[in-house]
């Protein structure tokens, strides 16, 4: 079977809109849109590839561009691997230099839009900000709320509602209040009995790692417009999150945390091994934070997660 490599740029505009080009109805998923980008010829450098391709293609020169996901697909006339980098910064005025019509469309819109089979991984990657932020479980409703509001005030767009220690009405109550603090600012993630679904319309669900085991015999629990992650520890549960079509994971722990003291770091070598097979975005848990960026990227991941990294009294 035919083999082929390919750069790939999620484009952002300061706006923060992403561009899009429609495929020629000749060429292979002709008629779809995709990322721009194109063959990484043999022996050449993925930021070489990318660099003549974006050029040819739009006219741009980039100028700041980091790794955000490879993606590997089997079709049934080809194996594409697509290594997909964030360019966030570049020179020039994007056009169609080859006739292709081109779209800036927002996050949001991402999905009005069709794109191969392939890209789907890359859809939430453009979707996922960098940062997770877990909430911690010993607070207060009332001062878990005031920080979670300093929280996102700084930035963060993408939350998880943790809170082992709560009753379950408790819980509840609280998502409530969570719920409205993030509507319209940021994704929230919350964990619990998957009965709950319906009554928190506007969240998505963060499956534990029993939960993962038990539900990924039936495949993905509900409809894909709602976000499903997954906590894993190990290449069996990448691989029960991936069958099940997660969107993203959190895998954990990469270091020895506070929070989980007995369990076995997997390190950084570990985490990038995993992570090579992995085609859906993962956030590396454990030990990381900000500073930690730039290293989980080229590790692989979307980003890191983190409870004490990411919340205001640590800052």
């Amino acid at each position: 079977m035919k083999r082929v490599h390919v750069a790939a740029a999620v484009i952002r505009g300061v706006d923060g809109r992403v561009l899009i080009a429609k495929r020629p109805d000749e060429k292979h998923q002709g008629g779809l849109w995709e990322f721009p980008g194109g063959k990484v010829e043999e022996g050449e450098a993925v930021q070489v590839a990318l660099a003549r391709e974006l050029k040819e293609e739009l006219g741009i020169c980039v100028t700041a561009a980091r790794p955000l996901i490879r993606v590997h697909h089997d079709y049934p006339d080809k194996q594409v691997l697509l290594d997909v980098w964030e360019v966030s910064d570049f020179t020039g005025d994007p056009h169609g230099a080859e006739g292709q019509p081109l779209a800036w469309v927002s996050a949001r819109q991402l999905g009005d839009y069709e794109f191969p089979a392939a890209n789907r991984p890359i859809l939430a990657a453009a979707r996922l900000p960098e940062r997770y932020l877990i909430t911690p479980d010993d607070l207060e409703p009332q001062a878990l709320l005031s920080g979670l509001k300093t929280a996102l005030a700084s930035g963060i767009r993408l939350v998880q509602l943790r809170a082992p220690r709560m009753f379950d009405a408790q819980y509840r109550d609280l998502a409530v209040d969570v719920q409205g603090l993030c509507a319209g600012r940021a994704q929230l993630m919350l964990k619990g009995p998957l009965e709950w679904l319906g009554d928190f319309p506007a969240a998505g669900w963060h499956l534990t790692a029993e939960q993962l085991h038990k539900y990924s015999p039936n495949g993905r629990p509900f409809p894909s417009e709602r976000w499903l992650a997954a906590s894993c520890h190990s290449a069996e549960e990448l691989q029960l999150a991936a069958a099940m079509g997660v969107d993203f994971v959190t895998l954990s722990p990469l270091q020895a945390t506070h929070t989980h003291p007995e369990a076995e770091p997997l390190g950084w070598q570990a985490a990038t091994e995993l992570l090579r097979s992995f085609n859906q975005p993962a956030f590396l848990l454990g030990g990381v934070g900000p500073q930690d960026l730039e290293r989980a990227w080229l590790a692989g991941a979307q980003g890191v997660a983190g409870i004490r990294a990411f919340w205001p009294e640590n800052r």
